[in-house]
């Protein structure tokens, strides 16, 4: 038929564009959760230096950080795998 190519490159640019915002919603939830780790207080241990609480702390946002960063990385190949892209 004469509509099937331009019935194909719609198909495609709506699977394309799904893919996109599936992408940012998983983007902006990482961030919530990695807003939510960041805000939370840390725990207090009154018997330890202050030194090892603070590198404690920093050590958590490092972690928190990557875990972000990854999960930001890997969003666009698992949307892009679960749309057939």
């Amino acid at each position: 038929m004469d509509g099937e190519p331009t019935q194909q490159v719609g198909k495609s640019f709506l699977k394309g564009y799904c893919a996109v915002c599936l992408e940012g919603a998983i983007i902006v939830l990482a961030c919530i959760i990695f807003s939510l780790f960041a805000s939370s207080p840390p725990s207090v241990d009154t018997s330890a230096q202050a030194v090892n609480q603070v590198w404690s702390y920093v050590g958590e946002l490092v972690f928190n950080m990557l875990v972000l960063v990854g999960t930001v990385k890997a969003s666009d190949r698992v949307v892009r795998e679960m749309m057939g892209l």
